[in-house]
């Protein structure tokens, strides 16, 4: 069984199909992208299985539960995470405090929310700046928090909003190193991107959304030398090496 599955996704806006049909897979221990251009019908798409947005039509199922209807925070107590391309953090707490303030509704003792707050802390390499407030964090510091945060509740599944976004190209290199490790540590990722290579770059498979239907899946090797998404997406001069 799949980890989370669309069935025949579709939202009309106006009259106008903005999503119609989508079917998509994500298991375990994978890294999905999900691209398309501005006005594709991707972030209709992205937004329905977030929960943001109720679909007219189709299913999602998350760990074979029907959560098409279900709000983003019930979702989440399934173990569905979600972080916004917008800045979450609180932005007057330091990273310590950031990670406590999550850790303060868990049911766990002091010690152990301390505990679990260092780990963190060492985990995502933020040491040097666990007492920094969240204002004067980088882009990169941000949303390592941010992915840290995230991982308090240990969700199987996270839904990452244009990640890449305003980040430098070192800073692109070590987030993408931390999803590889996400998913080794057994947490399905799904991206959705504008920065097209370096997503293709981090994910197993990937989904082209064009006029709110897939027009091509498969892993970056065969999304890059098909045809129709180069024409349509890509573009001809789209290096394809890289991705042998």
């Amino acid at each position: 069984m799949s980890l989370l599955e669309t069935k025949d996704l579709a939202k009309t806006y106006n009259g106008r199909p903005v999503v119609d049909g989508v079917c998509m897979q994500i298991e375990h221990r994978s890294i999905v992208g999900l691209l398309g251009r501005n006005g594709a019908g991707k972030t209709t798409t992205f937004r329905m299985i977030v929960g943001m947005i109720r679909p007219d039509k189709g299913q999602v199922l998350f760990e074979g539960h029907d959560v098409t209807y279900l709000a983003m925070y019930k979702r989440a107590r399934l173990g569905m995470g979600y972080l916004s391309q917008e800045p979450s953090i609180f932005q007057r707490l330091t990273v310590w405090e950031n990670l406590m303030a999550i850790l303060e509704t868990m049911p766990l003792g002091r010690r152990q929310r301390r505990q679990k707050a260092d780990e963190l802390v060492e985990r995502f390499g933020l040491q040097e700046v666990a007492n920094t407030q969240g204002r004067f964090l980088s882009g990169g510091e941000r949303r390592k928090l941010e992915i840290a945060r995230a991982m308090i509740t240990e969700p199987s599944l996270i839904l990452l909003d244009e990640p890449f976004s305003g980040l430098d190209p070192i800073t692109v290199e070590e987030l993408q190193q931390e999803i590889r490790r996400l998913a080794a540590n057994g947490v399905s990722i799904l991206i959705t991107d504008h920065n097209v290579n370096r997503t293709l770059e981090v994910v197993d498979k990937a989904y082209i959304i064009d006029h709110g239907k897939v027009m091509a899946e498969g892993p970056p090797s065969a999304i890059v030398r098909d045809p129709k998404v180069r024409q349509l997406y890509l573009g001809n001069s789209f290096s394809e090496d890289q991705f042998d």
